[in-house]
């Protein structure tokens, strides 16, 4: 298990089992997970998820993905253990929601 801080402060969980699930569903992610990290410490942009409100999708540009110029988006979801990451997956476009915080 892993364990980052993201841009609040917060320790956020990467659970062995949820890298190999973002792993297995999106091969592009294999060997991303220092991405991961920064994204959440360093985000564009966070925003509350309208589904469910314990998530949240943090999301930061890079140009150099293995499959082009894409956004990467870290779904973090709260809970009684403290937050940890759901999924990590790029991304073209970047969901609506609540604005939490954004890069100035």
């Amino acid at each position: 298990m892993a364990q980052f801080e993201d841009v609040r402060g917060r320790s956020v969980r990467l659970t062995d089992e949820r890298r190999a699930h973002i792993e297995n569903e999106h091969p592009e992610m294999e060997g991303q997970i220092a991405r991961i990290e920064a994204t959440l410490l360093d985000p564009d942009l966070v925003v509350r998820s309208k589904v469910d409100t314990e998530v949240e999708q943090f999301y930061r540009y890079y140009g150099d993905t293995p499959v082009g110029g894409k956004h990467m988006c870290v779904i973090v979801k709260g809970g009684s253990a403290g937050p940890f990451v759901v999924t990590a997956y790029l991304t073209d476009t970047v969901k609506r929601g609540e604005e939490l915080w954004r890069r100035k």
